[in-house]
């Protein structure tokens, strides 16, 4: 479980959440521009620390400010796609798919590497990327850290029709762990997502 309960002031606004959401299964998050989506999943990734509260993943302790803890983020076992790539300028694509990636996942690297689309830019470097070819592989590297919960900013936007319908399967097919996915959109959500939002999100949060 994904327990949540904690609040968070960031300038002017103050972000009140307590939630309860299974740990397995898609959970989205829909909400104009400036509802504090982003401000949400960064204080989940340990980005930011919330003023008071806490956060428990299945039972570890992530965030509680009454007992003083805040886990760093590279220890809560979380991936995080930006709504932009976020890659490393200076690590060719497959440096950057392989920083962080776990060892259960080695085998994998091939299987992912040809469903995203990417073979052919392993040896390049980000500045000769395209945006949508610069999504890719920021997804192809937060999956290949194994992560106990994934977190998506609006990870497809810039990813085009043919692209999305060979990506979802594959995400769909990690419903067994946790994902995050936040949109300012319901309706563009569905129409990027080609499924019907009933199949795809298991519980919607308000």
């Amino acid at each position: 479980m994904l327990e949540l309960d904690f609040t968070q002031t960031l300038g002017s606004h103050c972000l009140q959440i307590r939630e309860t959401l299974p740990a397995s299964g898609i959970t989205a998050v829909f909400g104009v521009s400036g509802a504090g989506k982003t401000s949400l999943i960064n204080a989940i990734s340990g980005l930011t620390r919330p003023q008071a509260g806490r956060i428990v993943l299945n039972g570890r302790v992530l965030n509680d400010t009454a007992q003083r803890i805040c886990l760093a983020p590279e220890q809560r076992r979380i991936g995080y796609v930006f709504q932009d790539a976020r890659l490393f300028p200076h690590y060719k694509v497959r440096g950057n798919l392989q920083y962080g990636m776990a060892k259960s996942m080695v085998s994998q690297f091939d299987k992912l590497v040809d469903l995203l689309g990417i073979a052919p830019l392993l040896d390049r470097l980000p500045g000769r990327l395209s945006g949508g070819e610069k999504q890719r592989v920021a997804i192809g590297r937060a999956l290949l850290t194994a992560p106990e919960l994934l977190l998506l900013d609006e990870p497809l936007a810039s990813l085009d029709i043919p692209r999305k319908r060979e990506l979802l399967p594959y995400l769909h097919g990690w419903r067994r762990r946790f994902i995050f996915r936040c949109s300012t959109s319901a309706t563009r959500w569905m129409r990027s997502s080609i499924w019907p939002i009933v199949c795809w999100c298991w519980r919607p949060v308000r």
